[in-house]
């Protein structure tokens, strides 16, 4: 008897997960091959990040098609579940003591870029009458580390997927228009190059971003310039905790509330301490490097399906003042900083 029950629920367990299987392929196929397109381009391209390209790529996509509502479970997973992987593994980008190498001054420049930042949007996010969901993620996008802060963010708070497309498009434009910029800027006041390389890692959002910023520039610009974006990213895990305790205390339900940290942020501390202690090889940080890239590539394609034209016109121009605004103050901050501690 006890043989046959075991029979009967293996029976109905495999076709249950075969479905499960079926259900989410269509959509990690879109997005899959959004993310070796992106991938072919950066190889002939290198200067053109992978991730910005996915998320342009895959906007271009569900603004030229109509993305098939089988591919639904898919997309939701990429930018769901492989986003927080990978999101964890970007901590095996981070060097403790390279970061603890900017000093003291510029430790706390960084603070106050990410926290100045973050109060700056939301006021001016709350002047505009921007709902909070939608405003805390664009202040944490333009002021943390583009993208990758967006989904983190939207992971422990009550956003929904327009407030989510809403962030990456400012994300991606405003980002994009700080690459030529800072540089050209940076010229005109007449910076050395290492000062223009820590005023860029400050006030750009993404880490691709500054890294083309920082070549632009030249000089011993690039390495300082990726240091203090790196110490920014740092700055996710402390921020996405903060909200997530706030979430459990404005949500009544016990079952919704959100863990006080996520796991992919302890995953994200834990590899950051692994790397910085040493005892990786070299090959295992380059597997670790070479998925980070691939997870978060293709969760920026499933993120980049949900920026349309329709949503963007919906939206209305507060989001993109909010933005630009937001934008200026963060490379206020860091300007006046690394002026002061550089």
């Amino acid at each position: 008897m006890t043989e046959m029950l075991n029979r009967n629920e293996t029976q109905e367990t495999e076709p249950m997960d075969q479905k499960r299987l079926g259900g989410v392929l269509p959509g990690l196929a879109v997005c899959g091959g959004i993310a070796v397109v992106a991938v072919g381009i950066n190889l002939l391209v290198p200067a053109a990040s992978p991730l910005l390209l996915a998320i342009i790529i895959a906007a271009v996509v569900a603004n030229v098609v109509r993305v098939p509502e089988s591919c639904g479970p898919g997309i939701k997973l990429s930018s769901k579940v492989l986003l927080r992987i990978g999101v964890a593994l970007l901590g095996l980008q981070l060097v403790l003591g390279d970061v603890l190498g900017l000093g003291f001054g510029m430790l706390l420049v960084v603070v106050a870029i990410v926290v100045g930042g973050i109060a700056a949007g939301l006021l001016i996010g709350q002047a505009l009458g921007i709902p909070f969901a939608r405003r805390i993620l664009i202040a944490c996008g333009m002021s943390i580390c583009g993208a990758a802060a967006v989904a983190a963010v939207e992971g422990v708070i009550d956003a929904d997927e327009e407030d989510t497309a809403t962030a990456i498009g400012t994300v991606v434009i405003f980002g994009t228009l700080m690459i030529p910029l800072v540089p050209l800027a940076a010229y005109g006041m007449g910076l050395s190059d290492e000062v223009a390389g820590l005023w860029a890692g400050g006030a750009i959002h993404e880490v691709a971003q500054v890294v083309a910023a920082g070549g632009m520039i030249g000089g011993g610009a690039l390495t300082l310039a990726v240091v203090v974006k790196l110490a920014r990213v740092m700055m996710l895990a402390p921020i996405v905790t903060v909200l997530s305790i706030r979430q459990r205390r404005i949500t009544g339900n016990a079952g919704k509330r959100p863990p006080i940290v996520p796991m992919f942020i302890i995953g994200f501390v834990a590899f950051a301490v692994i790397r910085s202690l040493g005892i990786l090889p070299d090959a295992a940080i380059e597997v670790g490097k070479f998925a980070q890239v691939a997870l978060l590539t293709i969760a920026m394609a499933a993120l980049g399906l949900g920026v349309r034209v329709q949503v963007m016109r919906a939206v209305g121009w507060r989001p993109f003042v909010q933005a630009a605004l937001t934008t200026v103050v963060v490379a206020g901050i860091a300007l006046g900083g690394v002026l002061l501690f550089g």
